[in-house]
């Protein structure tokens, strides 16, 4: 998942040096537009290219020999014969295997997988609905009439997410804590609520009902460094081990089903950034 992060950087860089150069808007979104095109062209002749390759020609073709080998056993199953008889007519005893041909049940996955899916669904319901829809309107206290006035939002905001939300997805290459069956993960999750209040009560523009308690720029650029560097961290997490809670062979239902309530956070994320927005 650490790829996402990358992209956010660089579209945060990118934002940076439109302000940089003083292109108008419209230039701006021009080039957005091209370097999105771009690289969903190199994609594609990337794609196109793979096959060619000997390192995917060679896990390729153990795919289609594992596949076929349990087609072969399916077979001799179905017609009564067991898939090792004639190594033992010969006098060769083969180990007995019994292929699981019923289809995984998706309840009983969802089951064993409960607890990580539903966290990383709580956990992008709160990234997205606290960023950008509030944290994009928090305007900086100490700017005055300089330059940071307009660079605040870009680099405070946006640049800060997407670089320590990159590092906590990429801490999980070296460091997986706590454990998938650890009781700390859900706790974690659910300690990310302390950033609504802190993230609600920071200086942002056009309040209603709450008062400004975190008015210097220091104090949000820390609260939105922690909300990010954990957003990465325990989503990667949880994305992580919701398929090595289940056996290999479901595998593949898990990380799909994981995928489900990722984007379920995201919908939810966006519904109750209104209500976010509604009550500062």
């Amino acid at each position: 998942m650490s790829g996402q992060g990358l992209a956010g950087i660089f579209a945060s860089v990118a934002m940076i040096c439109a302000i940089a150069s003083g292109s108008e808007l419209a230039k701006s979104a021009f080039g957005y537009f091209i370097t999105a095109c771009g690289v969903i062209v190199l994609t594609i002749i990337c794609y196109l290219g793979l096959p060619r390759l000997e390192f995917y020609r060679y896990y390729l073709q153990l795919k289609l020999e594992g596949s076929g080998e349990q087609e072969t056993k399916l077979d001799l199953i179905s017609k009564g014969e067991e898939p090792g008889a004639g190594k033992e007519e010969s006098g060769v005893s083969a180990p007995s295997s019994q292929p699981t041909s019923k289809s995984h049940s998706v309840q009983a996955i969802l089951k064993n997988i409960l607890v990580p899916a539903l966290s990383v669904c709580f956990i992008f319901t709160i990234t997205i609905g606290l960023f950008p829809a509030v944290t994009a309107e928090v305007k900086s206290s100490i700017a005055g009439s300089s330059a940071w006035g307009k660079y605040f939002t870009p680099v405070s905001c946006f640049l800060t997410f997407n670089v320590f939300d990159w590092l906590g997805r990429s801490l999980t290459a070296v460091s997986m804590w706590p454990g998938k069956d650890s009781r700390w993960l859900p706790s974690l999750v659910l300690a990310r609520l302390v950033f609504v209040p802190l993230l609600l009560l920071c200086n942002v523009s056009e309040r209603r009902l709450l008062p400004v308690l975190f008015k210097h720029d220091a104090w949000f650029i820390v609260f939105m460094a922690a909300f990010a560097f954990s957003n990465g961290y325990l989503a990667s997490l949880c994305m992580c081990f919701g398929p090595k809670k289940v056996k290999p062979a479901e595998a593949e239902t898990a990380g799909a089903i994981m995928a489900f309530f990722l984007c379920l956070g995201l919908a939810l994320g966006a519904v109750v950034s209104f209500l976010f927005r509604a009550i500062v």
